[in-house]
């Protein structure tokens, strides 16, 4: 008999228990030792509330000590946004957000103001957004007397000036240019115009015609449409005393007579019909993938559920669309996805990989089983507990700083949420059941229903998803 054989034979003998199976019990308690370690609870989250004012004009201002740095801060945000601007000139409030601050004053330049504001270490921006556009400015405290001035002459008197304007409406141009350069930003694109419909004022796109037609008046137009009290809410936080900062805000403020009161369309929400989609990108080798559906809101009270739901299934590193289509298939670079929630319309029900062109059938394939397996398959207390704990743990660095708190607080004002709705997070997620998470997905979640986009190479793909079922070519032309 070999030598190691007799010195194992040997071994055995000598200690009869050494290869002996442990119990079950004793091996899982070894393996997953972390397991055994007490987690204290969470402790009470009570963020501080901003105080709020409201002016008889209208505007609400809500004001946030920190004294933590020498620093003071504050953006206003005003109803009116995209969805408003005239489908012909998509892309107007795109410019007008930039040449808002860009074109200046009637009394100094844009560059005059970059001079001003950068010796002071300072900022004053604008911006745009589908619903709403903003200002905002940041500064050292010792600054803000003169910061808060310029602040105030940018809202009330910009000058929108025609170089900026031409400036602006070429940067639109390239970007147009570029926009097929990238199959992610493709298929995001596409995505909203398949979920929401071509038509829909979420889903439009600026083109070199809509950019051409938008004018200086268009701009000066919006700014007196819109910028009014009572569609604004300031809020300002930072090293200050609430009350000498209410009086200066007051006198500020008070003054300004209402406006015309803000009002966002009615929107008709009509997602493309079930089947497969795909748009040319014949210069890569790989392919984006996204299934699609219309999603619900916040105030939906299946919301908290939701949020579960989609962290089990495609929300982290531990999610099933993870574990199952990227860890042990291989198929996918990135996935993930969810029942979307908007906050006053419904989001966007997307879920989403990228994989190789060669593999893009079988990805479609083993993105639908992961959706129907949650069906079959409802997700077990492991996991359910494993996501709320993802969840609660990585909520409260959302809202680390006083000034997240705030200008969350600002959103629940302007989308009309009760102002405990933070609170009221972190007691809706630890409420969800098993029961809950299965019940939302049959409900929420159905794969027939659901639009396949893929973007990638025609000649490599197509013989993949012809099998799959029709295919309809989308126009991403420029």
């Amino acid at each position: 008999m070999p030598l190691f054989l007799l010195v194992a034979a040997h071994a055995q003998q000598a200690n009869p228990q050494a290869t002996a199976p442990k119990p079950p019990e004793e091996e899982q308690q070894k393996a997953r030792p972390w397991e055994q370690i007490p987690v204290p609870p969470l402790p009470a989250f009570h963020p501080q509330e901003p105080r709020r004012i409201e002016l008889p004009n209208g505007m609400v201002i809500f004001l946030q000590e920190d004294h933590e740095l020498p620093i003071i801060g504050g953006s206003m945000t005003i109803r009116g946004g995209a969805v408003l601007e005239p489908a012909n000139k998509t892309g107007m409030l795109d410019i007008y957000g930039e040449v808002w601050r860009t074109g200046g004053t009637t009394k100094r330049t844009g560059d005059e103001l970059d001079d001003f504001l950068e010796a002071r270490a300072a900022k004053v921006e604008t911006d745009d957004g589908q619903e709403s556009t903003a200002i905002s400015f940041n500064c050292l405290k010792q600054d803000f007397p003169d910061v808060f001035a310029v602040f105030l002459e940018l809202l009330r008197d910009p000058a929108f000036r025609d170089d900026k304007i031409a400036l602006a409406k070429h940067e639109m141009d390239t970007s147009i240019a570029r926009r097929n350069e990238n199959s992610a930003d493709i298929a995001g694109r596409e995505s909203v115009k398949l979920a929401y419909g071509r038509g829909n004022p979420y889903a439009r796109t600026a083109e070199y015609a809509t950019v051409a037609a938008v004018t200086r008046q268009d701009l000066v137009e919006w700014h007196q449409r819109f910028v009014h009290p009572n569609n604004i809410i300031l809020g300002v936080y930072g090293d200050f005393d609430a009350a000498p900062m209410e009086a200066r805000l007051r006198e500020a403020f008070g003054s300004w007579p209402r406006g015309p009161q803000a009002e966002l369309p009615k929107v008709n929400f009509e997602p493309a019909k079930p089947g497969l989609y795909f748009a040319e990108k014949d210069d890569v080798n790989q392919s984006e993938i996204r299934m699609l559906g219309l999603g619900t809101d916040k105030k939906n009270p299946d919301y908290y559920a939701l949020v579960v739901m989609n962290e089990v299934l495609g929300g982290g590193f531990s999610s099933r669309l993870f574990t199952n289509i990227r860890s042990k298939l291989g198929l996918a670079y990135s996935v993930g996805g969810g029942v979307g929630t908007g906050w006053d319309h419904p989001g966007i029900t997307a879920f989403s990989m990228g994989t190789k062109s060669a593999t893009t059938g079988e990805s479609v394939e083993a993105l639908r089983k992961e959706l129907n397996d949650l069906l079959t398959s409802p997700p077990t207390d492991v996991e359910i507990r494993r996501a709320k704990d993802s969840i609660l743990n990585g909520f409260i660095f959302n809202f680390d700083t006083k000034a997240k708190v705030l200008f969350e607080r600002i959103r629940y004002e302007f989308y009309g949420y009760p102002p405990d709705f933070l609170e009221r997070f972190r007691a809706g997620i630890e409420k969800v059941t098993r029961e809950d998470v299965d019940r939302v997905a049959h409900k929420y979640v159905h794969p027939d229903q659901l639009a396949v986009l893929v973007v990638g190479n025609a000649q490599a793909v197509t013989p993949q998803l012809s099998k799959l079922g029709t295919i309809t070519k989308l126009d991403i032309s420029i």
